[in-house]
C-alpha cells in the first residue's frame, strides 16, 4: 500500500467517532477517487500488540493511520517504536476526554475509563501529524499540546426520514412522541429538565415520551404516564432504530460544564434523523448552527423555559413541521458528506512532518 492512497484506521473500539468522521462518511468516496480504507481492530491482550504489530507492519507498511480516542497501552508502546514505518497520522477526538474524567455528574465506571484514556493521550498527541477535533471549542483544548490542530464537524451518515407524522395534530388518539436519546454521560442534563417533563407528562393526553437510558432513567420520570424507556442500543443497532423510529420533538439539554463544553452538534443529526424537532440548551455548540423559530429552539436551564417550549410545539404543530422541515435542510448542508470526502482526501496526500 502506498502512503499517498492508503488509510487506516487503527481501531480501539469507537465505532460511533469512526462511522460518524471517517468509515461511514468520507471512506466510500475516498475509495471511489482510488484511495485504499482498511480498518484494523486492535485487541487488549497481553503481548497481543507485539503479535499483531508485525501484521500491521507486513501489510500496511507506508500507510498512513487514523487513531480515534484511545489506545490501549501496549499498542501505544508499539506505535511509539515504529512510528516511522507509517505515513501521516491523524489523532480523531470527539470528547474532552480530561474534562469527562474530572467531571463528578457523570457515571463513576465512565469517569474511570475517561482517567485511564486521559493518562495516555498526551503521548497519543505527541505521535501524530495531526489533531482532528469534532468543534472549535474541543479543538482549543489541544492547542498547547499540538502545532497542528484541526477542527471537522459531524458529518451526516444518517438517511433523513419524511415527515408524514407531522400529519396529525397532537391528541389522545395521536401522540406525539418526545424523544432523549443521550447517553448516560447525558444523565445530568437530562435530570435538570425532567421537572418539565413531569409537569407536561402529568397534565397532557397526547404525548408520548421515550427515554432511551433503560434501567438508568431518572426515577422521577420512570413512573410517568405513557413513558417508554427502552435500553441503550449497540452502535448498529442504534441506526436502525433510528432508521425505522420517529420523534416529533427531540430534547438536547446541555449543561454549563466543563466536558459539555467541548461537545459538537452531533445531537441535531440525531434529532433531525428521526424526523424531529429539536429543543437545545441556549449554548454552545447549538447556538453556532439553531435558529430558534426557524429550524429548533434554544433555551435556557430552567425547567419552565423547557416546558414553555414544548408546550408551544405542542399547541402550534405547523409551526413544529415547518421547524423540523427546515432542521433537515440545515443537516443536509451542515452534515455534507462531500466535505468531509475532500477533508481527508487532502491528508491522503499529506507528508508526515
Amino acid at each position: 500500500m502506498s502512503s499517498h492512497t492508503a488509510w487506516v484506521v487503527l481501531s480501539d473500539g469507537a465505532r460511533p467517532t469512526e462511522d460518524i468522521y471517517f468509515l461511514a462518511s468520507a471512506a466510500p468516496g475516498l475509495r471511489r477517487r482510488g484511495v485504499a480504507v482498511e480498518r484494523f481492530a486492535v485487541s487488549r491482550s497481553f503481548g497481543a500488540s507485539w503479535l499483531h504489530g508485525r501484521s500491521l507492519l507486513r501489510r500496511y507498511a507506508g500507510a498512513n493511520l487514523l487513531l480515534c480516542r484511545s489506545l490501549p497501552l501496549g499498542w501505544l508502546r508499539w506505535l511509539e517504536r515504529h512510528r516511522n514505518a507509517f505515513g501521516y497520522i491523524t489523532y480523531l477526538i470527539d470528547d474532552d476526554i480530561f474534562a469527562a474524567s474530572n467531571d463528578p455528574t457523570l457515571p463513576a465506571a465512565y469517569r474511570k475509563r475517561m482517567g485511564k484514556i486521559a493518562k495516555l493521550q498526551p503521548r497519543l498527541v505527541s505521535l501524530v501529524d495531526e489533531v482532528v477535533a469534532s468543534s472549535a471549542q474541543l479543538a482549543r483544548c489541544f492547542f498547547s499540546e499540538h502545532a497542528n490542530v484541526q477542527v471537522l464537524t459531524p458529518p451526516l451518515i444518517a438517511p433523513l426520514p419524511s415527515l408524514q407524522h407531522f400529519t396529525l395534530p397532537p391528541s389522545a388518539s395521536a401522540h406525539w412522541k418526545i424523544g432523549f436519546y443521550g447517553t448516560r454521560a447525558h444523565l445530568a442534563d437530562l435530570m435538570h429538565i425532567a421537572p418539565a417533563i413531569q409537569k407536561m407528562q402529568s397534565q397532557r393526553v397526547d404525548t408520548q415520551v421515550e427515554v432511551m437510558l433503560g434501567s438508568h432513567t431518572p426515577e422521577s420520570l420512570i413512573t410517568l404516564p405513557r413513558l417508554n424507556a427502552p435500553c441503550p442500543l449497540p452502535w448498529e443497532a442504534f441506526k436502525v432504530y433510528q432508521r425505522e423510529h420517529h420523534c416529533h420533538i427531540g430534547l438536547a439539554p446541555l449543561l454549563d460544564t466543563p466536558f459539555n463544553h467541548g461537545k459538537s452538534f452531533i445531537k441535531f443529526f440525531d434529532i433531525t434523523a428521526m424526523g424531529g424537532v429539536g429543543i437545545y440548551s441556549n449554548r454552545y455548540p447549538y447556538t453556532e448552527i439553531v435558529r430558534h423559530g426557524e429550524n429548533g429552539l434554544l433555551v435556557n436551564d430552567a425547567p419552565v423555559e423547557w416546558r414553555s417550549a414544548l408546550e408551544h410545539l405542542l399547541e402550534n404543530p405547523k409551526a413544529a413541521a415547518n421547524m423540523a422541515q427546515q432542521a433537515a435542510v440545515d443537516a443536509k448542508h451542515l452534515g455534507n458528506i462531500e466535505a468531509a470526502v475532500q477533508f481527508w482526501l487532502k491528508r491522503s496526500e499529506a507528508v508526515p512532518q
